[in-house]
């Protein structure tokens, strides 16, 4: 088997520090949670950014900052900026990390259900348009998948030459579809030969999910995004604690964890 890929989702757009006091706002916060993650093993940083007081922001000039900051403290880590934004955000505002000419950026292949009244909009225009932008400024699209469908999705629309192949996925289980180890297998029967893949379990599911992932040979996704917990009922100190679980289950299982550059490699990266 490959190495693993980790990526640390360390922030989020809709946790709070009510939720674990860890979770970071400031530029400052933001540099220490990426480095943690990094040092534990993470080789990718999902990226959504805030205000200092919590506030999900887009904004170009602030993910520069937090961008800059990262890579003072982890110089050859992947960054990887979330254009999902937060509920309600226009598409405009979605693109602005992208103008920073990052190596990856994630795509969202659909519209969901996110919780209560929450639906986060993502028209056939809008992955068309992400996608079509993201070849023009050499991003690799991170596909961002909650069900089958959006799989469907991102094979129609690379075949019109809107997303270029081979494709990478992320599994992000347990908001529509179900955390299992049956629709995880169901998901990655489903995409074309050649890509690569994530998992991600939210909540409760985020380690049942990574142990699954790794002994099927995929990459893994955790982080504070998902999951603020090390253990029930114990809050984790950092993105690194999550992280280092993750690498403690992938020794066990026999998976060496990838470096940043070894994650170039099997994503077909080129280091900007």
């Amino acid at each position: 088997m490959g190495k693993l890929i980790i990526t640390a989702a360390i922030s989020g757009a809709e946790v709070t520090k009510e939720h674990n006091p860890a979770i970071p706002y400031t530029v400052e916060e933001i540099g220490r949670e990426a480095e943690a993650a990094y040092k534990a093993g993470a080789s990718i940083i999902h990226l959504h950014v805030r205000e200092d007081d919590g506030t999900p922001t887009q904004d170009k000039a602030r993910f520069k900052a937090c961008m800059d900051e990262i890579l003072r403290r982890c110089p050859d880590v992947i960054i990887q900026p979330s254009t999902g934004g937060a509920v309600g955000m226009t598409d405009l505002e979605r693109l602005q990390p992208t103008e920073l000419g990052p190596e990856m950026a994630t795509l969202d292949c659909g519209t969901l259900n996110f919780g209560g009244d929450e639906i986060f909009v993502n028209t056939e225009n809008t992955i068309k348009n992400f996608g079509k932008i993201m070849i023009e400024r050499g991003i690799k699209p991170e596909i961002e998948v909650f069900d089958k469908g959006m799989i469907d999705y991102a094979i129609k629309f690379a075949k019109q030459g809107f997303i270029k192949e081979p494709m990478h996925f992320d599994f992000v289980l347990g908001v529509q579809m179900s955390a299992s180890a049956r629709d995880l297998a169901f998901m990655v029967d489903s995409i074309p030969q050649g890509s690569t893949w994530t998992v991600a379990g939210i909540g409760r599911h985020e380690f049942p999910m990574a142990a699954i992932g790794i002994a099927m040979g995929g990459h893994v996704r955790v982080g504070f995004e998902d999951n603020v917990y090390l253990a029930k009922g114990v809050l984790a100190k950092s993105n690194g604690e999550l992280v280092e679980k993750v690498v403690r289950i992938a020794k066990e299982l026999g998976r060496e964890i990838a470096t940043p550059d070894e994650a170039r490699e099997i994503l077909g990266l080129k280091k900007k």
